[in-house]
Formats: structure tokens, sequence, C-alpha cells
């Protein structure tokens, strides 16, 4: 709605003769006028509220404007400054404008002056206006995007609880039961849940959502499942050296996922005795792609031999690598494994998605 109210100038001028003529005449205009000699009358009248507009004279006797833009420059906000200048001090006005006036105004005994008076109001007016609107418009998207920031760590925060909870069940029927098979299954999926936490995990308290640092993340997932293979009295530790990668959630997922899988496979048939090491290394390549190994030194494989187990789990593997462009390689380590990953870094996604999502880290 528009603000119907007449405009109120304070206008700072020791001539007192000038100031009662431009008083009448800016009256006629519409403007209600606030005159003050000196920086200290001004200061009273700012303090009282209400100017929408300031004309301040250049020659103020034992000050000048220039010196008051400086003392208004201290206050937290003031309306718009239109300088009133001689029209042989160009130079001057040159100055108040970089010194933060938004129009000057020479000052003559024409008829034009109070037209150019006006004129320099209105546009000041405007100008202050859609800055203020701007302002406000810009503080109502902050306010949205740190609304929409919270939301989306909280249902990060949900979601990780929800999965740790789901692996803690998982676990817990684990427990009760007596076949082997089923319990190692059910140990197999409760790592891949954990993985899939703990990438919104670390969203929700590192507080950017958009990437997911792979060396903390896997580190964290490495930490977790060398702890559980301690609980469960096997002497196995897991090593790791992780080169600082960021990708996005569905990337860093997969790799995840797929980490899990190659440590539950060594920790299961890579040494019988329960004793020995596993190494999980990424490392960046000079192409552009990065490269995920994971590395035992244990029994290995005979030849061509079928890897044990239901192929369940090397069956994940290969869809999530196919979804990140990556490429799999399984090679003896003389003695033990070496599963291989080598993956791209800039992903993209699958068609479908109408945004077109490209990222690269």
């Amino acid at each position: 709605m528009p603000d119907s109210r007449s405009k109120r100038v304070l206008y700072l001028d020791d001539d007192q003769g000038l100031v009662r003529l431009v008083q009448k005449s800016l009256l006629r205009l519409g403007y209600e006028v606030v005159s003050a000699g000196s920086w200290a009358a001004a200061q009273a009248a700012l303090a009282e509220g209400g100017i929408d507009v300031i004309a301040l004279d250049h020659d103020l006797g034992s000050e000048t404007g220039l010196d008051i833009i400086a003392q208004l420059g201290d206050l937290p906000k003031h309306p718009p400054v239109v300088y009133v200048t001689g029209s042989s001090e160009l130079s001057v006005a040159v100055a108040a404008l970089k010194a933060g006036a938004s129009d000057f105004v020479p000052k003559t005994v024409s008829e034009d002056f109070m037209a150019l008076l006006n004129s320099a109001f209105r546009r000041a007016i405007e100008k202050e206006r859609l800055r203020e609107r701007k302002e406000q418009a810009e503080a109502e998207v902050r306010a949205a995007r740190d609304r929409a920031e919270l939301l989306l760590q909280e249902v990060n925060h949900r979601i990780a609880n929800s999965l740790a909870m789901a692996a803690s069940f998982v676990n817990l029927q684990a427990g009760s039961l007596v076949d082997g098979a089923a319990k190692a299954a059910l140990e197999e999926t409760k790592n891949r849940i954990h993985a899939i936490s703990l990438v919104h995990r670390q969203l929700y308290t590192k507080g950017d959502f958009r990437f997911v640092a792979l060396n903390d993340y896997l580190a964290n997932l490495i930490e977790q499942m060398t702890a559980s293979a301690r609980s469960g009295d096997e002497g196995i530790a897991i090593h790791h050296d992780l080169a600082r990668v960021e990708l996005p959630i569905d990337a860093s997922v997969n790799l995840g996922v797929i980490v899990a899988e190659w440590i539950s496979n060594a920790l299961k048939y890579a040494y019988p005795s329960g004793q020995g090491r596993i190494d999980v290394t990424l490392a960046l390549l000079d192409d552009g792609r990065a490269r995920l190994t994971v590395a035992d030194r244990g029994v290995g494989r005979e030849g061509d031999a079928a890897r044990q187990g239901t192929g369940f789990g090397t069956r994940i593997v290969s869809v999530m690598a196919d979804s990140m462009a990556g490429s799999i390689d399984y090679q003896p380590g003389h003695p033990g494994t070496i599963a291989a990953l080598t993956f791209p870094l800039r992903v993209t996604y699958p068609a479908q998605d109408t945004e077109g999502r490209q990222e690269t880290p």
C-alpha cells in the first residue's frame, strides 16, 4: 500500500533566509521541512525519527557538509542525503557522492532550484525504498534458507537414528539365531545399513548437505567395522589410507556399501585363523578418477575359483559400481586378494533425473 503521508525533509543550512524560502516552496510540493543549522541540531531531529531525506548544504560555517556525511556514517542507519553545493563546486559534489551522498543539486537562485530539489528528493527516497525492500527480501531468503537447512538437518538426523535402530534390530535378531549362515547374512545386512546411516549422520553433523567427505565417512565406517570384528573376538586389524575427496550423497552411499561388502568378505574368508590385516586405500589418479582398494593378506583365491557365499554381495557391489560408471577388478595379492574399484570423480546422475545434476568435487 503506497505511503500517502507528507515526506519529511531535514534541511541542514546555516542560511536561515534560504531555509525559510525552501520551506515555503517545498510545502507547496507536499513536503514537511525540518531545519537544522548544525550537526548537533541535526542529531536531535534525527533522534525524533520520521525523516525521509536529508538536504545537506556544503558550507555550514564551522563545518562542511562532507564533515556531516562522515558523522552520519557513524550512525547505524540514516536517511539518504541530497548534497546542495554551489554550481562552481563540481569537485565537491563528486567528493560528496563518493562519501555516500545519494544525489546532489547545484545551489542557484533560479526557479529550477526547487524543481531540481524535488526531483532529487524523489529519486533518493525511491532508491532508499528499493534498497530497504531488497534488504528485506534478502533477509527473508536467508531466513527461508536457514529454516530449510535446519529442516534438512533434522531429516538427516532422524534418518540416521532410524537406520541405527533398524541395524540394532537386525543385530538382536542375529543374536537369537543358531544357524551360522543366517547369522552371517544378518551381519552383512547390518553392515549395509550402517554404511547408509553414517552418510546421513555425517550430513547433519558437518552441515554441508550437498557433499560427503569420503575420507571422514569411510574412516568412521571402518572404525565401526573394526569394533564389530573385535567384539567377535577376532584379531583382524583394519588399516586405512584415504585421500581427501568429496562426492555427492548417492555416490558416497554406493562407496560405503562397497567398502562394507569387501571388508565383510575379508573378515569372513581371508583369515580362517582369525588373525590378520585388511588395508583400505582411496587414492586420486592423474586422469580425474579415484581408485578404492580393499586388500587382505589371507588365503586368497585359487585361480578362477568361485568366491564363497551366495553371491548376493557381489551383485550389490556390481550394481553400485555401475551406477557410478566405475570398474571393478579382483587381483591376487601374493598372498591374499585385492578388490579394486576405479571410478570418475565427476559423477553424472541417470538421465531420468530432471534436474540433470552433475557435480564435481
